[in-house]
């Protein structure tokens, strides 16, 4: 590699490091039966971008993940609660799966709540595997186009969602992924949207 090349690879590469650079996060944690890779993959990803991440749930404290939904993963330390924060404090969402963790955090109200003033105040939100279910709840599908695990298919579009399968679905602001194979994808979606700020259109299903 010339030298020219490598100081435009290295600009590349601190380009695409920084581009979260002063952006606050929030991340979703449940209790118990998050999906492990969905959580620590995106939250990495956003905290190598630049972004400041909470990781919020219902509990602070330790929270137990899965991997597989059926395997016990490691656990993770719970920082806020929905109570103490407001979507005011970021600028993007993201939402693990995991069919318990998700589960968990669509039957809490201030969960539910939390999630829909993201879609009120137009920010991005991202959401994987069994975490549009939180989506549905919060009433945030309808009109949409969106993917998830196949099994929430008939959920989504009850509620008004267009359902597609693909690794990654981007809607004026929303991002939706399948399963844990997607999240290379799922990432680099998350960091584009909220490197962009709102989307006016995210509203239109608030």
């Amino acid at each position: 590699m010339s030298g020219r090349l490598r100081v435009q690879e290295m600009e590349r590469i601190i380009l695409v490091t920084n581009e979260l650079q002063g952006k606050k996060i929030a991340i979703l944690l449940a209790p118990v039966g998050t999906e492990q890779v969905e959580f620590t993959e995106p939250k990495r990803a956003a905290e190598d971008a630049g972004a400041t991440v909470d990781v919020v749930g219902i509990q602070t404290g330790d929270a137990k993940t899965m991997n597989s939904d059926v395997n016990p993963g490691e656990t993770f330390t719970v920082e806020k609660t929905f109570t103490e924060v407001s979507a005011d404090e970021y600028d993007g969402l993201v939402i693990p799966g995991g069919t318990v963790g998700s589960d968990n955090l669509r039957g809490d109200k201030d969960a539910v709540n939390f999630i829909h003033s993201f879609f009120e105040q137009a920010k991005p939100v991202g959401a994987i595997c069994h975490g549009p279910w939180t989506l549905v709840e919060a009433g945030v599908v309808s009109g949409r186009t969106l993917t998830s695990y196949p099994t929430l298919q008939t959920d989504i579009l009850n509620a008004g969602g267009n359902w597609v399968d693909e690794e990654v679905v981007t809607d004026q602001g929303l991002v939706t992924s399948r399963n844990p194979d997607d999240l290379p994808a799922f990432c680099s979606k998350v960091i584009e949207e909220i490197a962009e700020g709102k989307h006016a259109e995210q509203r239109s299903s608030a």
